[in-house]
């Protein structure tokens, strides 16, 4: 999460003063379910039965950040506090088990989470009976973790900085570091690993010290998706992590935590369960380009992050479009969880009279649009073309570079019948 400044900081903590009192957290969790609608005549119903202005508009706040919560928490949410920086950042309770589970299948008892934010992570591993030493240089976030952490009594939260974190106190470690940065009163990504707070190169120091002479120790790093595999050591894991469809994480994986001989995964978690494909020392090479076959597909991102678009062309009997672009092609139709699968229709040179006289030809009024290795922006091409004039029948445009020609590409998505994707869990 941000790493925050001072006045931020006591701004934070300030906000949550009235609902870590008794009084503060009976009257939240009083409070009927959140309704966006209903919050000025809350709040003036708060007011009139004698409650301060702060506490009201602390446990209104509360209660609107558990109702976004239950995505990422579920029903735990209506029970935890929150600070909106902290919840936007938190990993998803699902993934928290996930990493939790690899400290306990490694034979860790004690993990200290350093940066542990609201304490999703440090709930997990708790609630798979870990010892853990939550651990932030937030006062405000370990003021939300020790409360949120009150269900486990082998979990502690306490002010602390990553940095002068001891190895030798805990058998393991789980790090997020922060990977934002205050900018003009906002944020903004930092995509240099060596920007972060700590930087990798430190995480990498406390994965050597927690380790000996023949290796490194178990430690865990969340890491931003758009890290490289080549900033990480060979022995080191790095596993992508997409959420129906989204690239969340990077987690490097150290030790006794990483799988032997697996340079780099990708897992993928949406409707039909998890799916996962490793890339091993002996893994496919990349495919060489060639022409454009009866189907397309578009590669899930923690795929290409992994570096897998040789071992998905393989699965897929398919080879690239362009030498620098992450789409595959080929004449069999294969159902896959990690790609996303279309039907060739027609291919044409880019060119806005041809594509226009094209989708007025075939009443093509229904448009998605997907670009790659193009500057042309979708929407800003949806606005030129102004589709809906044509007709209702629909099709899937797909912008991108054909043997290095602008080339645009019409189709359909493959269908996706129920099971076949789980039927895909573990390719390798």
């Amino acid at each position: 999460m941000p790493v925050p400044s001072a006045d931020d900081a006591d701004a934070a903590l300030r906000a949550l003063e009235p609902v870590l009192h008794p009084s503060g957290w009976a009257l939240l969790n009083s409070l009927p379910p959140y309704r966006e609608d209903d919050v000025l005549r809350a709040s003036t119903q708060l007011r009139e039965a004698g409650h301060s202005p702060e506490l009201v508009s602390s446990v209104l706040t509360q209660s609107r950040l558990r109702a976004r919560a239950a995505e990422k928490f579920g029903e735990f949410a209506s029970s935890m506090l929150f600070t909106p920086h902290g919840l936007e950042q938190a990993t998803r309770l699902p993934i928290a088990a996930r990493h939790a589970k690899r400290f306990q299948q490694a034979g860790v008892g004690s993990v200290a989470d350093l940066g542990c934010g609201i304490g999703g992570d440090a709930m997990a591993m708790a609630g798979l009976g870990l010892e853990v030493t939550a651990v932030d240089r937030d006062p405000a976030a370990v003021a939300v973790a020790t409360v949120n952490l009150r269900p486990f009594p082998n979990a502690r939260a306490q002010l602390g900085d990553a940095a002068a974190h001891d190895p030798a106190s805990t058998d393991g470690i789980w790090l997020d570091p922060a990977r934002r940065a205050s900018s003009r009163g906002g944020t903004r990504r930092l995509h240099d690993p060596e920007e972060y707070e700590p930087p990798l190169s430190a995480v990498l120091d406390l994965a050597r010290r927690l380790g000996s002479a023949d290796g490194l120790g178990p430690l865990g790093a969340k890491l931003g998706p758009a890290v490289a595999r080549e900033a990480l050591p060979r022995e080191v894991e790095v596993q992508w992590l997409s959420f129906h469809g989204q690239v969340l994480e990077a987690a490097a994986w150290c030790g006794p935590l990483a799988r032997e001989g697996v340079l780099s995964s990708a897992l993928l978690i949406d409707h039909a369960g998890t799916h996962r494909l490793d890339r091993g020392v002996d893994s496919a090479p990349d495919p060489t380009p060639g022409p454009l076959g009866d189907h397309f597909y578009e590669p899930d991102g923690a795929v290409i992050r992994a570096g897998l678009i040789g071992a998905l062309a393989e699965h897929l009997g398919a080879h690239t479009v362009d030498e620098t672009i992450a789409y595959l092609t080929g004449d069999r139709l294969v159902s896959t969880p990690f790609a996303r699968g279309y039907t060739v229709h027609d291919v044409m040179p880019f060119g806005l009279k041809r594509l226009t006289a094209y989708l007025r030809e075939h009443r093509l009024g229904v448009l998605e649009i997907k670009k790659r290795g193009t500057a042309v922006e979708p929407e800003e091409l949806r606005r030129k073309l102004r589709p809906r004039r044509f007709g209702d029948e629909s099709a899937t445009l797909i912008l991108t570079r054909i043997g290095g020609e602008q080339s645009v590409i019409v189709a359909s998505p493959h269908a996706s019948p129920a099971g076949e994707a789980a039927a895909q869990k573990d390719l390798r």
